[in-house]
């Protein structure tokens, strides 16, 4: 069986029904829990070279089956891909297709790797942040969460960090749901590394953003 037809094999109608509504999506599931993904996924990989997992990820992709969409992208989440140029070719590809919070977490999972192996594509998520599309901007905050984690940044990290706040800063007055968690997200993350630096944020631009994101941001900083 194909690596689609593996998964369809294991549908769950029952389950698929209720995962459906929980995602408020029209999308076909499979009510497939996660784990029995990841276990698909890791003999896939094992059994494939790069270019192979590749046109896998891109049919699992084009089928537009929730869990199918999972599977893709968990089959191009991997820290060191050599080359990886057509990984990230892939991944943009599926940007604009954004519909939903969980693929595209999972999605933007495989392409924070991406960007972890060559900051230069920064350049290109920097693009995202004026799409029309609201999830193709969550994106670019989202793919950009290592830049968050790290407690002691080198020079050209810092860098990147201040350009990614610079954008979380563009969105404060967008006050969609999704965007602003997105920005509370972000800081959030930063909160745990660099207290002071998110405090500075939310001094500046606190009182543009919703409430509920405010409070987000700064949940974990102990005063």
């Amino acid at each position: 069986m194909t690596p689609l037809q593996q998964l369809q094999a294991l549908s769950n109608p029952a389950r698929a029904k209720q995962k459906a509504a929980y995602h408020k999506s029209k999308r076909v599931h499979l009510g497939i829990p996660t784990p029995q993904v990841a276990d698909l996924v890791k003999k896939w990989r094992a059994e494939s070279n790069l270019e192979t997992r590749i046109s896998i990820t891109a049919t699992l992709w084009d089928s537009d089956i929730h869990e199918a969409r999972i599977a893709a992208s968990k089959l191009l989440t991997q820290a060191r891909i050599r080359p990886d140029a057509a990984v990230w070719v892939e991944i943009q590809r599926w940007v604009p297709q954004f519909d939903s919070w969980a693929i595209a977490d999972h999605a933007c999972s495989a392409g924070a790797r991406r960007l972890l192996a060559d900051p230069a594509r920064l350049d290109i998520v920097e693009g995202w942040t004026r799409d029309e599309n609201m999830w193709v901007r969550r994106a670019a905050m989202v793919m950009t969460l290592p830049w968050s984690k790290q407690n002691h940044p080198d020079t050209a990290t810092l860098a990147a960090r201040e350009r990614i706040l610079g954008w979380a800063a563009h969105y404060v007055p967008d006050h969609d749901w999704f965007i602003q968690k997105s920005i509370s997200w972000w800081l959030r993350s930063l909160s745990r590394h660099d207290p002071d630096r998110v405090l500075q944020f939310i001094t500046e631009h606190g009182n543009a953003m919703k409430p509920f994101a405010q409070r987000d941001a700064i949940r974990n900083i102990k005063r």
